[in-house]
């Protein structure tokens, strides 16, 4: 087959084709001799030819230049170079009768003087004239039909594109239109979960499609669907995608919206900010952050509600081993730890207890609150918790704590009549997912009820432990790191049923109000003072924290039977409540007030009844 050549090659071409047929009007191939007349005829080749003449040598280099312009060359044979540097044959220049040379003519048959007057357009057409000349008609038939062929490809394409664009808007038509799988596909996925992993992306998109019919049941839903359904699919695929336990997940569907679920989920899966607080008892926080920022550590001011924290975005030295933590100055703990020390508010020379403390984060920071004054009780049922306890108590330099190993439960036994006391409960964990993976999982019914009970002993004894006729004093701080109802306002309602404590505000400018009431319960009013926090919205891990004011040492009536232990924990103090016999039935007391005023003389009687008058607004 022909091979398509290119411009250089095209003009070679036709240059041979015109000297073998003897070249045009006015020039003739060179021969092999000095003049005009010598070898006419006879082609030398190229090689032979620019070795033969002695004219050529290395000192004439400037000669064989290709990007030189034409100038007048003189008489005899020479020889012209292509554009890509290739010896070919030349022509020779004609000479005039009066025996003067001619200027040199190009190859496209225009004279240097001529082409300096051409315009760009004219230049052009010429150039474009012996390239079309020296085609052949095959070669331009076969350029036509390329051309043909192209254009003809080009329109099969389109057509292409306009045929599949109705078919893709289609697709997208259905997609959007969210179709809910019948049991049967159920089934046949629930049996290639055992064998394969499940196609999260497909599983993702479900879940869009099915929160985007539940925002607008009425309108989007299938016909013959209950909501019902759409929610246990909802759940199931939550479940596989995100990974939890079903029993969680339906607890979490309880609490949230189902946007805000979404939220919830996704915010579990990234870590919570790293973030430190200032000891205060032996640095500032200017100081420690010029220190940090010194050593490689990108840092910022916690926020506005904390004077103390700040939080780490990178570093290029382990946090948790500078010089300057070693040292005591800076305390790693998490931005929602600091809520309920700031909540509990503890002044200078109090007695207060920290019920739960390890690993001793709240109570470090409870003792630079109050400049080591006064006296903190560090309790914990761990012993080998209490190690860390002693740790960092020691490296940051508290003074007044005193660390104790006793059961909470029973703790109004071994001491009580402490002005304030925090509870950090034992809780699920259902906050802090971010930090362990295996709450998703490993948690169901029978741990949340176990927590819950534990819990409800313990926040009864904290309250027991507090001494109500505290001058600066008399408040309670219970808090978990669980967003369980039943870890929550649960317990928290219990306690304002059992003991004589009523809520008060938290002090934090932020936060969710808790649940007055939740599906079938009812809480009391004042559960709007407690605040829920949660990682998507706070970007903190999930907390709770409620504040009771305790007003009363005395337990109430009812609970005397029921819990005689307690009652008898209970730190002895003058009760506030004033217990009053009941009243002797009426009949009983009208006749023995008409006895007594038959014996009484006059004066004693009006002298009576102006007492009595006194004393009947008193009574009112």
């Amino acid at each position: 087959g022909r091979k398509k050549l290119s411009s250089h090659g095209r003009r070679r071409a036709a240059k041979r084709r015109l000297g073998a047929g003897g070249g045009p009007a006015g020039r003739r191939p060179l021969g092999g001799g000095g003049g005009r007349g010598g070898g006419e005829g006879e082609r030398e080749p190229t090689g032979q030819a620019s070795r033969g003449r002695s004219g050529f040598s290395d000192g004439n280099s400037k000669w064989l230049a290709p990007a030189k312009a034409k100038k007048t060359q003189p008489k005899g044979n020479h020889v012209e170079l292509s554009s890509d540097g290739e010896v070919e044959e030349g022509w020779e220049m004609e000479e005039e009768e009066d025996g003067s040379s001619e200027e040199m003519v190009d190859d496209y048959g225009a004279s240097s003087s001529e082409e300096e007057e051409l315009l760009p357009i004219e230049k052009a057409a010429l150039k474009q004239k012996p390239e079309r000349e020296g085609l052949s008609e095959d070669d331009s038939e076969e350029e036509e039909e390329e051309e043909e062929e192209a254009e003809e490809a080009s329109k099969q394409k389109m057509g292409q594109k306009e045929e599949e664009g109705p078919d893709l808007q289609l697709n997208l038509d259905i997609d959007e239109q969210f179709r809910l799988p019948t049991s049967e596909e159920i089934e046949k996925e629930d049996i290639l979960f055992i064998s394969e992993p499940p196609d999260l992306h497909v599983i993702h998109q479900r879940i869009q499609g099915n929160m985007e019919v539940l925002q607008d049941f009425g309108a989007k839903r299938e016909e013959g669907r209950s909501r019902q359904e759409y929610l246990a699919l909802l759940r199931r695929d939550m479940a596989a995608y995100y990974s939890y336990s079903d029993f969680l997940l339906t607890k979490l569907m309880d609490i949230f919206p189902l946007p805000e679920l979404v939220n919830f989920l996704e915010a579990n899966e990234v870590p919570r900010p790293v973030t430190i607080r200032t000891n205060t008892l032996k640095t500032r926080r200017r100081d420690l952050a010029q220190a940090l920022i010194n050593r490689g550590v990108n840092l910022d001011p916690l926020g506005k509600w904390s004077k103390t924290g700040l939080v780490i975005y990178d570093s290029t030295v382990p946090i948790g081993a500078t010089p300057e933590y070693l040292a005591g100055h800076y305390m790693l703990q998490g931005a929602s730890s600091l809520l309920p020390v700031m909540a509990l508010a503890p002044q200078e020379n109090e007695r207060i207890l920290d019920m739960c403390c390890a690993p001793g984060g709240k109570t470090s920071y409870i003792a630079q609150l109050m400049k080591n004054t006064g006296m903190i009780l560090a309790n914990d049922s761990s012993a080998e918790r209490l190690r860390s306890v002693v740790g960092n108590l020691h490296r940051l330099g508290v003074t007044n704590a005193v660390v104790s190993n006793c059961d909470g439960r029973q703790f109004p036994k071994v001491l009580g009549g402490f002005d304030r006391v925090l509870l950090d409960a034992p809780c699920s964990g259902t906050g802090v997912i971010s930090k362990d993976p295996a709450v998703k999982t490993n948690k169901d019914e029978k741990d949340i009820l176990r927590c819950a009970h534990l819990q409800k002993e313990l926040i009864l004894s904290a309250i027991d432990s507090v001494n109500a006729a505290s001058e600066t004093g008399g408040y309670i701080v219970y808090c978990t790191c669980s967003i369980m109802v039943e870890e929550n306002e649960w317990v928290v309602d219990y306690a304002l049923k059992k003991r004589n404590v009523r809520l008060v505000a938290t002090g934090l400018d932020f936060g969710k109000e808790g649940f007055t009431r939740f599906k079938d319960r009812r809480f009391h009013p004042s559960l709007k003072c407690t605040r829920r926090f949660y990682p998507h919205t706070h970007n903190m891990d999930g907390f709770f924290i409620a504040k009771f004011k305790k007003f009363s040492n005395a337990i109430p009536q009812a609970q005397k039977d029921e819990e005689p232990a307690v009652e008898a924990a209970a730190p002895s103090a003058v009760p506030d409540t004033i217990v009053t016999e009941p009243p002797p039935k009426k009949k009983k007391l009208e006749g023995s007030k008409a006895d007594k005023e038959q014996k009484l003389p006059q004066p004693a009687l009006k002298k009576k009844h102006s007492l009595q008058a006194q004393r009947r607004p008193l009574k009112a």
